[in-house]
């Protein structure tokens, strides 16, 4: 089910972007809270469209082709609706830690194991953006964050996950709420964990432009 919303802001942080903006409409592949929060946040002019896909059946054995995989289909999933100066933004995050990559978990049980395995060590976030015309063109790049965790108590991941927040994050937290405790510090960018790097988005814009 396709939902669509709308939101128009001005921004001269991202000039990239900006000058896009000029020619043509933004229309966000996601239905992600936290992506429409720092678009809308950073004064970007778009709309939404939730795409629907499935992203467990994907086939990609790298990590990184996966979430550039991925968020090409999201974008892709709303093809049909582009206009001729409409631009596609898709988006996917995952976390990896070793050679395992984390989703959203599917249960409380799988939220937690995944925080038990988390906790205390370092994790990889990635972050990959698509940008996608009408007529096919794309472009698309992927962010890496390093995130280390604080080694917490079984008890209380078991009382952040009752919480609920865990259940719709890569990796099962999410760093700008509650989760917040889970993390030590980070190396990278706080916009790629929570799901959208802004800068990279920029860069891109500039790329399809050229």
């Amino acid at each position: 089910m396709m939902v669509l919303s709308r939101f128009c802001l001005m921004t001269t942080k991202y000039k990239n972007l900006n000058n896009l903006l000029t020619r043509c409409e933004l229309i966000l592949a996601s239905g992600s809270p936290r992506r429409v929060r720092l678009l809308h946040e950073a004064g970007i002019n778009f709309k939404q469209i939730i795409p629907g896909i499935n992203e467990s059946d994907n086939g990609f054995s790298n990590p990184y082709d996966m979430a550039m995989g991925l968020a090409r289909m999201k974008a892709e999933a709303i093809r049909a609706h582009l206009g001729n100066k409409s631009i596609a933004l898709g988006c996917d995050t995952i976390v990896v830690i070793g050679s395992t990559v984390l989703g959203k978990p599917h249960s409380a049980e799988e939220a937690l194991d995944m925080l038990s395995r988390l906790s205390g060590q370092k994790h990889t976030v990635c972050s990959a953006i698509t940008l996608l015309s009408k007529d096919g063109r794309n472009i698309t790049d992927y962010e890496l964050t390093d995130v280390f965790f604080n080694r917490i108590d079984y008890t209380r991941l078991q009382e952040y996950v009752k919480t609920g927040e865990p259940l719709d994050k890569a990796g099962a937290y999410g760093i700008q709420g509650a989760g917040g405790f889970l993390v030590d510090r980070i190396e990278g960018n706080m916009d790629n964990v929570i799901g959208l790097p802004m800068n990279l988005l920029d860069k891109l814009a500039g790329r399809l432009m050229i």
